[in-house]
């Protein structure tokens, strides 16, 4: 990995630059739910996913169950990309990225297995992880019978983004740190514990109370990885808006993961929020167009 802040941004980004600077500038930024009466409204206002071909299924692994869905492209299948969702950890849910994984899925040729973990602060801290964990490992006994391919991917979007490092974690404390052949990781929370510079930039919020609030210590990797043993894990995509409030969590897990020995592509979008992706514009398009390429790459390496 190269550290130089010149080697962090592609110059061919900066002619999206003022189209951000506007799209920003469209939408204020603030803060999420602060308690759970607000959780409550934010939730009842999200809008019903739209149709989609998704088929619903029950994973079941290590006598735990968790709902998948499951979108598949139109020709044979040439891998499997595990969704995490984004949410804060407590909002969300696998069928509202349907649209956006159903794209993955064609432009990849790839199945799509998303999760609907379960959510704080009904369901706090481990359950989450649990779920996770539990749809990985079904993966990992059923995808080559059910799907004809065991070529794996794993990703996810904020808070997906930190489940997904964690069931990392958990798959290579078990021994089976090569299932995976790489991890696609969009703008992760990796410290909840507020005792790094930044993890203080987000102490104060909500979802960290409700997710993790009964924990002591927040320092346990299967809350806060940025403290975990980074050793083992497959290649990891790191992308980061230039804007984000967590810009300096994800430059400093690239810099554990090198640390560590591991693979990391740390790739940052200038004037780019959070959540950025999810947008239409031209610096969001070229974000989503550099995930696919390098997916399509791990996932080839992999045959």
């Amino acid at each position: 990995m190269q550290l130089g802040l010149k080697n962090l941004i592609d110059q061919e980004l900066l002619v999206h630059v003022e189209e951000c600077r506007a799209a920003n500038a469209a939408s204020p930024t603030g803060k999420g739910p602060s308690d759970l009466d607000e959780l409550r409204e934010v939730r009842a206002k999200r809008p019903a996913p739209a149709d989609s071909a998704a088929v619903e299924h029950v994973a079941e692994a290590d006598g735990r169950q968790v709902p998948i869905r499951v979108l598949s492209p139109s020709g044979t299948p040439s891998g499997v990309y595990l969704d995490l969702h984004g949410g804060g950890f407590y909002m969300g849910s696998a069928a509202h990225d349907d649209a956006r994984n159903q794209q993955l899925a064609d432009a990849l040729g790839v199945v799509v297995v998303s999760v609907d973990y379960r959510l704080a602060p009904e369901d706090p801290w481990p359950a989450a992880p649990d779920d996770c964990e539990t749809a990985a490992l079904w993966l990992l006994d059923h995808a080559e019978a059910r799907f004809g391919t065991a070529r794996l991917a794993i990703g996810g979007f904020s808070a997906g983004a930190t489940l997904a490092m964690t069931t990392l974690l958990r798959l290579r404390d078990r021994g089976t740190q090569d299932a995976f052949t790489g991890a696609a990781l969009q703008f992760g929370t990796y410290d909840l514990s507020g005792l790094t510079p930044a993890g203080r930039l987000i102490a104060d919020e909500y979802f960290i109370q409700a997710y993790a609030g009964h924990v002591a210590d927040r320092t346990v990797p299967d809350i806060s990885p940025i403290y975990g043993d980074l050793r083992g894990l497959p290649p990891v995509l790191l992308v980061v808006g230039g804007l984000d409030v967590l810009l300096e969590d994800n430059l400093a897990m690239a810099a554990r993961v090198c640390a560590s020995g591991g693979e990391v592509d740390l790739r940052v979008y200038p004037e780019a929020r959070h959540g950025f992706t999810s947008s239409d514009t031209g610096m969001a398009k070229a974000a989503r167009h550099d995930i696919e390429c390098w997916l399509a790459g791990r996932l080839r390496a992999a045959s």
